[in-house]
């Protein structure tokens, strides 16, 4: 569906600087699909584009020099992508890289590049032949695939039992899901109702930052009633050793997306996206199939349910960058612009997708609203443990015997998620634990009977997170480990901001001149260039990329941890609270 912009609507304080910014149609779908049909983006496409968009040239090159995704060039018959992030990392992912060189890379078929999180760390080391995900130990078998032009569509790997937060029986078609939507589109319950049910709940944003659900809900419900909105699900996990999301979209696309409808008829959005990374090409197509039968069963459309009420949802695939995880650079990228964050306020809430007021959710949250509706606000508080409220979707991985997706009552410590996913590799002891993913600072062996709940990890100095739990084992080197880190908040950076784009550079400079003298400790004097630039970045920086890339680094260095989280954002009436991831 083509993306909108409303001309002629009143600029509010804030927004000044994106008056330049070209309005009209996102040029990012007509992009996808020049290179899904050629497998990259010619000139001439590109000048053909120019001309029936009535777009500058200059314009369009901007934006694919900013995503990665896109290319210029010709690919290689067969493309190998490896992931060389922490979790593959720690699974000798520099080992199986040099391999994979010295068999394939004189071969002129073959084009092998390093990248980074495929959100498979499940399956680390990860790598991607021709976009189709798979463990290293398979890139054999898919490259002559791939060399003879028979290379599959990969499929997805799904539980045949529900996870404990889906309240629809296993085997359920479709007539019997969707239950709290069809209620609340029958008037059997209110919107004011829904919005009271999960603020008693407690249930917060799982993306990572934690703010309050139900009153989310409600603000966007209450700004400009009757006006124009849109509703949005963020799928774009690309944070290290974080793939929960991949597996709820394969598992539970019609918990999702109910959530969203659910959003959408709540806050009176009538349009709602799911924004998800081209790497999810097999989560997508399950996503699709889904909305399909919704359009088909007449759940989605301009009678929805037959309620007279319009409810339309489309997928958004973005073209890669972890900073479209941010809600601003997101909208940024669905507008057809550079995906770099805006400066806030003003807040998605009140001035989102094309200037409108437009509701973000992670994957995780929108898929906990359903359960939550049709149990009641005291049974998803009674799931946690401890003083904690519902489930807790965590990706595992790293120095564990079975990596993968674990749904635990909030609550549960860290000791008991690593023994859950059958304790760290070969029987060794835990070296250091990141509890939130790439952005949480690492804890120590002695904190393991620490609560994975948002306030828990907060007071101690660490952070919740994207809910991905990356262990290392006793004798990891966490001065490296950390550094592998920073490369990748430092790759992913996307350079609006000084503090952000130059901080990241040096201290990922200064960490790497330590490592390959081979002393593998920081002198006094780089310890305190790192401890400046942490401060700096974090301090500074536009938004929770920079704000956060050098906690990891500063925490193993067993010196004052700085921020464990984003800076805190200003919201109307004086409250400090980050929205969702």
């Amino acid at each position: 569906m083509t993306l909108s912009f409303e001309v002629g609507r009143p600029r509010v304080p804030g927004v000044e600087a994106r008056a330049g910014k070209f309005p009209g149609p996102s040029l990012i779908p007509a992009l996808n699909a020049i290179q899904a049909r050629l497998g990259w983006l010619p000139r001439e496409e590109l000048e053909e584009l120019s001309r029936t968009m009535r777009r500058p040239l200059y314009e369009i090159q901007g934006l694919i020099s900013f995503y990665p995704h896109f290319r210029t060039t010709a690919p290689a018959k067969v493309q190998v992508s490896v992931c060389h992030d922490l979790s593959c990392w720690l699974r000798s992912a520099d080992d199986r890289i040099a391999e994979i060189r010295a068999r394939y890379g004189d071969d002129t078929e073959i084009e092998l590049n390093e990248v980074s999180c495929l959100g498979r760390c499940d399956s680390a080391p990860a790598v991607a032949v021709n976009e189709h995900p798979a463990p290293a130990a398979g890139i054999d078998a898919l490259v002559a695939a791939a060399r003879e032009a028979e290379l599959d569509e990969a499929g997805v790997t799904g539980r045949t039992e529900p996870w404990p937060n889906d309240p629809y029986p296993a085997g359920s078609g479709l007539a019997s899901r969707y239950a709290s939507l069809r209620a609340l589109l029958a008037g059997e319950v209110s919107a004011e109702s829904v919005v009271a049910t999960l603020e008693s709940s407690g249930l917060r944003g799982m993306g990572g930052a934690g703010f309050p659900t139900g009153r989310k809900w409600g603000l966007v419900a209450a700004t400009d009633p009757g006006g124009v909105k849109y509703a949005i699900c963020n799928a774009d996990e690309s944070e290290p050793g974080t793939f929960k999301d991949r597996q709820i979209l394969t598992d539970q696309p019609h918990l999702v997306i109910e959530g969203l409808l659910l959003g959408m008829a709540v806050t009176g959005a009538e349009q709602g996206w799911i924004f998800i990374r081209h790497e999810y090409g097999p989560e997508e197509r399950v996503l699709r199939a889904e909305l399909a039968a919704l359009r088909e069963a007449g759940v989605i459309g301009a009678d929805a349910c037959g309620s007279g009420r319009r409810l339309e949802v489309d997928i958004f695939v973005s073209p890669g960058g972890y900073i479209l995880g941010e809600e601003t650079a997101l909208l940024e990228c669905m507008e057809g612009h550079r995906g770099e964050p805006r400066n806030k306020p003003p807040f998605p809430g009140n001035y989102g997708l094309h200037g409108r007021p437009t509701l973000i959710n992670s994957v995780e949250t929108f898929a906990d609203v359903p359960v939550i509706l049709q149990r009641g606000a005291e049974w998803w508080a009674e799931q946690g443990e401890g003083d904690s409220v519902g489930w807790k979707f965590f990706a595992v991985s790293g120095h564990v015997e079975h990596p993968g997706v674990y749904c635990v009552p909030m609550g549960t410590t860290v000791r008991a998620l690593i023994d859950l996913a059958g304790g760290v590799l070969g029987g060794a002891q835990v070296g250091a634990v990141q509890p939130g993913g790439a952005s949480s600072n690492f804890i120590g062996p002695d904190r393991l009977d620490l609560a994975l709940d948002f306030g828990t990890l907060a007071e101690a100095g660490t952070m919740l997170g994207s809910g991905a739990l990356v262990v290392l084992a006793e004798g990891t080197d966490l001065l490296a480990a950390s550094t592998n880190v920073l490369r990748f908040f430092r790759n992913e950076s996307c350079g609006k901001c000084v503090p952000c784009r130059v901080g990241s550079t040096k201290a990922h400079e200064l960490l790497r001149e330590t490592l390959d003298s081979g002393s593998g400790t920081l002198d006094e004097a780089r310890k305190g260039r790192i401890l400046q630039l942490e401060e700096t970045m974090r301090k500074t920086s536009i938004c929770g990329l920079g704000q956060v890339a050098l906690g990891p680094v500063v925490s193993v260095l067993g010196l004052d941890k700085g921020g464990a989280a984003a800076r805190p954002q200003p919201r109307p009436g004086g409250s400090a609270e980050q929205p969702d991831r």
